[in-house]
């Protein structure tokens, strides 16, 4: 057992050592390069074989999904149709850990002809690819943690950080902020809490309303009943609310004489509210500031909702 930690550990620790090694050769060609993206009115398409098209795929993803459109072509596939897709505008990126592999030197002349920006991503800068391409992303490593030297590993890490170096480049050049990302991923919490409103999520049925004369046991029912953690009290012009932990606490201050008290005596007074059209992200900073788990939704003078974390 004590031998496969130890295996892990150096496994690990030379992928780390090759990302040091990678981060010191980042040149001019990656300045330039960005600048070539963010100038760009086209898309950016990457293409790679074997691993280095599943690292493409990774990159590809990662590029879009932070603002900057992009989408992975297969070589094989663009040598027989897909170039058709390929606009003068778009920046091709071309990965190939050997600067050798046949499917995507196959591409080189089309590109050229068709005026693309190419940018090679490699581990050999004298490769066919490093010198038919405007600019080089060298991803070489001194050693792959593979013990035969034969699968890629660290040549592949170095690659997908080059990628992630790429992708964050250009998000902080073009000021992209959570929102933005939000609105690539929709089905996520981040998506949720910055894109979706309190009305959207609020519960509008039932609510536990009750007046400030209404007795303990018909608190405790109410507040049951609704599943909420908590009872809203109905005033003339004012508004309170009785919480789960209001409940607790009266039981420790009244003991034997808690059914002897009305809700006024538990309520408190000017509770946290929010309007309909609040985000859910606002919502949810209020509630942790305040450190509370719900809370009422108003629109005008009227509670329409609950919105709970």
């Amino acid at each position: 057992m004590s031998n496969f930690i130890s295996i892990a550990q150096e496994v690990l620790k030379l992928e780390a050592q090759a990302l040091v090694f990678v981060a010191e050769k980042v040149d001019g060609d990656f300045t330039s390069s960005v600048e070539a993206i963010l100038g760009s009115k086209g898309k950016v398409i990457i293409c790679g074989m074997g691993k280095s098209g599943i690292v493409g795929k990774k990159i590809a993803a990662t590029l879009a999904s932070t603002g900057t459109s992009s989408f992975f072509m297969h070589p094989g596939e663009a040598y027989h149709g897909d170039l058709g897709m390929v606009s003068p505008n778009d920046i091709f990126i071309g990965i190939s850990n050997s600067g050798e592999t046949d499917e995507v030197v196959k591409l080189i002349s089309f590109l050229k002809d068709n005026g693309n920006i190419f940018i090679a991503m490699t581990g050999n800068e004298q490769s066919t690819l490093a010198r038919a391409a405007n600019f080089h992303l060298n991803v070489g490593v001194e050693k792959e943690a593979c013990p035969l030297q034969l699968a890629p590993t660290s040549s592949t890490t170095a690659t997908i950080a080059m990628g992630d170096a790429l992708a964050v480049t250009l998000m902080k050049a073009r000021d992209f902020k959570p929102e933005h990302f939000a609105r690539f991923h929709p089905g996520g919490s981040l998506g949720r809490r910055l894109l979706s409103r309190v009305e959207n999520e609020m519960v509008t049925e039932d609510l536990p309303f009750l007046s400030a004369s209404a007795k303990i046991s018909d608190v405790i029912s109410t507040m049951s009943n609704a599943g909420l953690g908590l009872a809203i009290v109905q005033q003339e012009k004012a508004l309170a609310v009785i919480t789960d932990g209001d409940l607790r606490r009266a039981i420790e201050k009244y003991q034997g004489d808690l059914f002897t008290k009305s809700a006024r005596d538990l309520m408190v007074t000017e509770p946290i509210t929010v309007t309909v059209g609040t985000r859910v992200e606002d919502a949810i900073q209020l509630m942790e500031s305040h450190g509370i788990n719900s809370v009422l939704v108003r629109d005008s003078e009227s509670i329409v909702g609950v919105f709970k974390k």
